[in-house]
């Protein structure tokens, strides 16, 4: 695929959806990385409805913490492996308010080094709260950057890199959400919503279902 044709996918994604955003619900950097945190397997819709419950009883690293993890389970057990994501959250608390005064840290090697925050999750992060120009490559996104043919690549990692290079600077702040959106309400896994599709006739995909 050659830069005109990538140019002219984002360009049509960006006038359908100038300003999007991660359908998780937050209010700040620490809310937004507990609600990324406890996504790991578990949809954008399930976390919502956990944290709506949690967030007005505690939604600082310092009242989080009160709740310890006894405290805290009841609110996730919703939510998939909620017994090791409470831990993790924890401990970030703890983290959070012994070495960056209960603030979410802005650098990709400070997150990672919070337990339960991976190099998907900082992305995140770093991207959404902080408007950094990171891609954070999930499920969709992979199978999206690989079926169009944007940005190929082996594995998470390798899509990541080529999705840095071949999008163009002026939407790759905005790219993530484009591209997660679009894989999954519209580049589905099972069958793709082809004859929906802005960029179908853009796409390099040989099973197209239009």
């Amino acid at each position: 695929m050659n830069r005109e044709r990538r140019s002219e996918i984002f360009r049509r994604l960006q006038t359908a959806n100038p300003h999007p955003t991660t359908e998780l619900v937050y209010s700040n950097p620490f809310e937004l990385l507990i609600a990324v945190i406890l996504s790991a397997q578990a949809t954008d819709k399930s976390v919502n409805k956990a944290l709506a419950g949690l967030f007005p009883v505690a939604n600082t690293p310092a009242a989080i913490l009160a709740l310890g993890e006894d405290g805290l389970r009841p609110y996730l057990q919703t939510i998939g492996l909620y017994n090791t994501k409470a831990r993790n959250i924890i401990r970030t608390c703890r983290i959070l308010i012994e070495n960056h005064a209960s603030q979410v840290p802005d650098t990709r090697e400070a997150l990672e080094a919070l337990p339960g925050v991976g190099r998907k999750t900082a992305n995140v992060i770093l991207n959404t709260a902080f408007h950094q120009p990171t891609i954070a490559v999930d499920t969709h996104i992979f199978r999206v950057s690989n079926r169009t043919g944007i940005a190929p690549g082996k594995d998470v990692l390798a899509v990541e890199q080529a999705l840095l290079k071949q999008v163009p600077k002026e939407f790759r702040l905005d790219a993530h959400h484009w591209l997660i959106l679009l894989g999954r309400y519209t580049c589905t896994a099972r069958k793709p919503r082809c004859p929906q599709c802005l960029i179908a006739d853009l796409c390099d995909f040989k099973g197209k279902t239009c």
